[in-house]
């Protein structure tokens, strides 16, 4: 069997690495697509460090850009690419613009060269269009053969916009799998101690969504809560560039200084640091997902989330909408006493650093089957 597994970004990689190290494991050939959508190198090259993942087989560059610029080049430098390698598989993950893109390229060529399209992480839902990610899910979903599931509410989902119940099929959590793979090595190099901290002692902080940060007023109301929970407690913030510029530029740097701005750190780093903290403040999906792993609470500063299973079974909790200081420091709070008064922690059925293995059971079986046929 040979898969052709596409990465684009940050969130990918950690999807990406633990399904192309059961395909090796298993002797099947696998292709690694870099699409480039993440286009700082640095930052790229640490996670590819950090995960153990080989140089990518293609690199197609095709950096940033509007969502339409961006879509449009991937599937331009990915058609070539899969018309080459001509897989039995392409494997997509996550949500993306490379996502949609490969996954739109692919359903146009693959009766023509007779491959199958697989999404992995498919399902997840929040019901606001006005995210792109919502977008690329929900099309990805819906040109996808065969739909791999993170959480059994995901199901109902995909049944409800009329995706066959046997295309369908619960795997778990795959980044789960990258994540516990990587604790003992997070947990040894002592992010917090050596910065000073007292394990669950002080606040992390993840922003970088337009929505939060491209505003005045929507990244003012946040950093004036950061500013409130550093009172307490401290509060480390490693920063995208996007969010540091808009900072920059709307006047709030000051602001800033009260909290403890530091580079965006590597894979492995990030999750030590995680792992010690009291709370972490995001509005990463990612995050939603490993803090719920390792039984660490969390605020998502979104208005929805499409992992309600973080909120149902986890430890995650959605900030009151829309953001406010006083909001987001109840919500801060909220999480603390949750942290004091949990007992026992059940992490969600398939998080459990073996969904890469039933990714393969899956693809295999329908490869062996003939269910190419959906």
């Amino acid at each position: 069997m040979k898969a052709l597994l596409v990465a684009g970004a940050r969130p990918n990689f950690m999807k990406v690495a633990p399904i192309l190290s059961e395909l090796m494991a298993r002797g099947h050939e696998a292709v690694l697509v870099h699409t480039g959508q993440h286009y700082d190198a640095r930052m790229s090259e640490a996670f590819f460090r950090d995960l153990e993942l080989p140089d990518p087989d293609y690199f197609l560059g095709v950096g940033s850009g509007t969502h339409a610029q961006q879509t449009a080049r991937v599937m331009e430098a990915f058609e070539p690419v899969l018309l080459e390698e001509d897989p039995d598989w392409v494997v997509v993950v996550g949500d993306v613009n490379s996502t949609l893109a490969c996954a739109l390229v692919t359903a146009k060529l693959k009766y023509e060269i007779g491959c199958w399209l697989a999404h992995v992480e498919a399902g997840l839902r929040s019901h606001d269009w006005r995210m792109p990610e919502e977008v690329n899910r929900v099309l990805t979903d819906r040109l996808s053969d065969l739909l791999l599931t993170p959480s059994r509410d995901a199901k109902q989902n995909l049944l409800a916009e009329g995706i066959p119940e046997e295309r369908i099929s619960f795997v778990g959590n795959v980044m789960i799998d990258t994540l516990f793979a990587q604790l003992p090595k997070a947990r040894a190099l002592d992010v917090p101690g050596r910065m000073g901290l007292d394990r669950g002692k002080y606040a992390v902080v993840t922003l970088h969504r337009p929505s939060n940060v491209d505003y005045p007023a929507a990244l003012g109301a946040v950093l004036e809560a950061l500013a409130r929970i550093a009172q307490e407690t401290p509060v480390v913030l490693p920063i995208h560039p996007r969010t540091r510029k808009n900072a920059e530029a709307f006047g709030f740097s000051p602001v800033l200084e009260r909290v403890r701005v530091i580079e965006p750190l590597g894979y492995t780093e990030m999750v030590s640091l995680v792992d010690g903290a009291a709370v972490v403040l995001t509005d990463s999906g990612g995050l939603q997902e490993e803090t719920t792993a390792l039984g660490i609470p969390c605020v998502t500063l979104r208005e929805q989330t499409e992992r309600p299973i973080t909120i149902t079974e986890g430890t995650n909790c959605l900030a009151p909408w829309p953001l406010n200081g006083e909001g987001v420091s109840e919500a801060y709070r909220f999480a603390l006493e949750r942290r004091e008064r949990r007992g026992a922690r059940m992490a969600p059925e398939g998080w459990d650093g073996l969904a890469a293995q039933r990714v393969l059971n899956v693809l295999e079986s329908f490869s062996t089957s003939g269910a190419g046929n959906m």
